[in-house]
């Protein structure tokens, strides 16, 4: 685990190749927790990048993300955006491992990107609120346990519209008790 800030180099370096290649990404999962507000540390950057966008770019992306920076397999990584699956690569200089996925968990996410501040002085395209949260609903339901509480972080200061568009999705997906009982859950721990 690390504290975000070790991830500003290999973050900048992986944002210059989307915004070069003008792909639409945004940051999500521990990224997105600490941008709004949980100073938290984490193992993994995770990004949401338009599939379509990228498809499109694939040859352009793997000369502006040379392998002597980030370790990947190539193969591997046509076969995931052609299949929305997720991809994987790890920043060389600094030993740290990203998550990508060509797709979208909540459709219309990237279309409701916010700007966030990841780091002090930088502001980086995040998932909304609502959707991260409904994303980590997503995660808790296959299994996550750390998602449990970037859940109860992320609505800890939801406004009420977000509260309602994240029940909303919930209901939609048959996970309202899951949100409940998560929402419910105490990140105390008990002696």
């Amino acid at each position: 685990m690390f504290p975000i800030e070790e991830f500003r180099e290999c973050v900048e370096r992986i944002v210059k190749v989307f915004t070069d290649l003008e792909i639409r990404f945004h940051l999500t999962g521990g990224a997105a927790a600490v941008a709004y507000g949980d100073p938290r540390m984490t193992q993994d950057i995770d990004f949401v990048v338009d599939r379509d966008q990228l498809r499109s770019q694939l040859q352009l992306f793997f000369a502006a993300a040379p392998k002597e920076v980030f370790l990947y397999d190539e193969r591997t990584v046509r076969e995931a955006v052609e299949s929305g699956r997720q991809f994987q690569m790890f920043d060389i200089e600094q030993a740290l491992k990203m998550d990508f996925y060509p797709r979208e968990l909540v459709e219309g996410e990237l279309d409701r990107s916010v700007q966030g501040h990841l780091f002090q002085d930088r502001t980086l395209p995040v998932a909304s609120r609502p959707d991260a949260a409904i994303s980590k609903l997503i995660w808790i339901s296959k299994g996550s346990g750390k998602s449990r509480h970037d859940l109860r972080q992320l609505m800890l200061r939801a406004s009420a519209e977000e509260l309602a568009i994240v029940r909303k999705h919930a209901e939609d997906r048959s996970l309202i008790e899951l949100l409940d009982e998560v929402l419910n859950e105490s990140d105390e721990i008990d002696f």
